[in-house]
């Protein structure tokens, strides 16, 4: 009896171990199994507390932890399961329910067809087209708004008037004129009658030529740029044609330099630079302040100071680059200063970029003088260092024309920056009519005479009507804008007041200009007006316009 009782004991604790064992597994199972919702049954396991083990915290409070934890973790990282396509609308609204045409197609959807999908999501630009993107120059917002809203003296009197863009719009009218009266004949190049001859022209103008450009381009503007720099002869040879001068920039730079690297830039300097040369090679351009106490002259010193400050900071210089005249003052570079640069760099043996698309536009006394001058007064230098930008979007007034020059005296560059000039080449047409215009030696001397003297003329009607209005401009010599001084129009002698001040310019008096800050001008209060988009009888409409911000502003103080 104690052998079958402990027998039927021990048979009994074993069913009720079995059966608890039996339970508890299927209590795991269930609590285990998916339910229809995508959810889980969470079980708790409390066996630590049943047993009386580990004590509350460990046989309890952990483990209901670890187990939540895991359950959360499975339930983000499942993939989803696949929902099957919808039947096709056509059907559905066709069929009665139940039919045979209301069967889901076993046809999967491609990849294609995701892809497709309007709720696909886009790409993301790239870190360099984010950057573009987010550009906020004022110098590009005024030019945005100004088009907006340009003024018209008929069709839109109230519209903002544009002194913000470098473009002349003094002497269209020899253009227009030369056009009419040669553009058909030269741009076809008919020489003769003869209709061999007539075919080769054509053939001329329709099949692939130099991607630099033509040699009879070239040697058109070579003679040009003597005209106009004097005393200085250039080499067909070593220049690249490009479609405008920002391509021109941007290729010589390409070859120039490394991303990463910088080029050391006076300022005030272009604000157009910032995206010609930034963008898409992946230099930097380090401003080296000048000063209004110092006539905006460059200095030396402040270049050695930058050039050591970049080497300390690991970043690799590579050139200096300046315009002449300087874009925004309007001031002539010295001769002796020039010297100095080509000192500085051939002590750093790094390159100079002299930017002279303004060499032909000048109307002050002092004689503007082109480094190329400088490099032919020099024996003992290596001219391989020094390069020029130039262009006849300026000079000639031809902007839309997009005709830009690299001119370098390194063989090595000239070579590189040919063959990236494949992706801006200047149409042949173009071409060909700008050799007929080029080789018109009297229209060109006359377009350069008339052109300076009207520059002239409306520089000091502009200057004077500034006057009026209390505002001094620094003395120019070239170029298509002054360099004013509105600081005393400023609420805080800061950056923020600038703006404030271009702001009320733009909406108040209707009246876009550049900020100096836009130029990297370190001393505020100062812009760049540009005069050549105006017309004399727009002068007083002006000086109005501008008395609604000069006036307001001598009342609040």
């Amino acid at each position: 009896m104690r052998r079958s009782g402990a027998g039927g004991s021990g048979s009994g604790t074993a069913r009720r171990n079995r059966k608890s064992s039996s339970s508890s597994g299927s209590a795991r199972d269930r609590g285990a199994r998916p339910r229809a919702d995508g959810g889980m049954r969470v079980v708790v396991p409390l066996q630590g507390v049943v047993q009386g083990r580990g004590g509350l915290v460990i046989g309890s409070l952990i483990p209901c932890a670890l187990f939540y934890f895991f359950q959360l973790y499975i339930k983000r990282n499942r993939a989803p399961r696949p929902l099957p396509p919808p039947p096709p609308a056509a059907a559905a609204s066709e069929s009665p329910p139940g039919s045979a045409s209301t069967v889901v197609s076993p046809i999967h959807r491609s990849l294609s067809r995701g892809l497709l999908s309007p709720r696909a999501a886009l790409p993301a630009p790239s870190a360099r087209g984010a950057a573009v993107r987010d550009d906020d120059s004022l110098y590009y917002a005024g030019l945005r708004r100004c088009a907006e809203d340009p003024y018209h003296p008929a069709s839109n009197p109230a519209g903002i008037i544009q002194l913000g863009l470098a473009e002349n719009c003094l002497s269209l009218d020899l253009v227009v004129r030369w056009m009419e009266e040669h553009a058909a004949g030269a741009a076809l190049m008919a020489g003769g009658e003869d209709e061999e001859e007539r075919e080769l022209s054509v053939r001329g103008l329709a099949t692939y030529q130099p991607y630099d450009g033509i040699l009879a381009l070239k040697m058109a503007l070579a003679g040009f740029m003597r005209q106009i720099m004097k005393e200085v002869s250039f080499d067909p040879s070593q220049m690249v044609i490009t479609s405008g001068a920002t391509p021109a920039m941007e290729i010589l730079s390409f070859c120039l330099a490394d991303p990463g690297n910088a080029f050391l830039v006076p300022s005030p300097y272009y604000p157009g630079w910032d995206r010609d040369i930034k963008w898409r090679t992946g230099i930097e351009l380090i401003p080296v302040p000048c000063r209004s106490t110092d006539n905006f002259n460059i200095s030396i010193t402040a270049l050695e100071i930058a050039y050591n400050q970049a080497k300390k900071r690991g970043i690799r210089v590579r050139g200096v680059l300046i315009s002449n005249p300087n874009n925004p003052t309007g001031r002539f570079v010295p001769k002796q200063t020039l010297h100095d640069l080509l000192e500085f760099v051939t002590e750093k043996n790094i390159h100079l970029i002299s930017d002279e698309v303004f060499a032909g536009s000048t109307y002050g006394s002092g004689k503007f003088a082109s480094v190329a001058e400088v490099v032919d007064d020099l024996e003992d230098f290596d001219r391989g260092r020094v390069h020029i930008i130039y262009g006849l979007s300026k000079d000639l007034s031809l902007a839309g024309f997009r005709v830009g020059v690299i001119y370098s005296y390194n063989e090595s560059i000239v070579t590189a920056a040919a063959k990236i000039a494949r992706f801006s080449s200047v149409s042949t047409p173009t071409q060909r009519l700008l050799v007929a215009m080029l080789s018109d030696q009297k229209f060109i001397s006359d377009y350069l005479k008339i052109n300076s003297e009207r520059l002239r003329k409306m520089y000091r009607l502009f200057v004077d009507a500034l006057d009026q209005v209390g505002i001094e401009c620094f003395k120019s010599s070239g170029g298509f804008y002054c360099w004013a001084d509105m600081s005393k129009f400023i609420g805080s002698y800061s950056e923020k007041g600038e703006r404030k001040l271009w702001d009320r310019l733009l909406e108040e008096a209707k009246v876009n200009v550049t900020p100096g800050s836009s130029c990297h001008c370190i001393e505020p209060g100062w812009f760049r007006c540009c005069f050549t988009t105006l017309r004399e009888q727009d002068i007083p409409i002006l000086v109005e316009r501008l008395k609604k911000v000069t006036d307001s502003h001598k009342l609040n103080r």
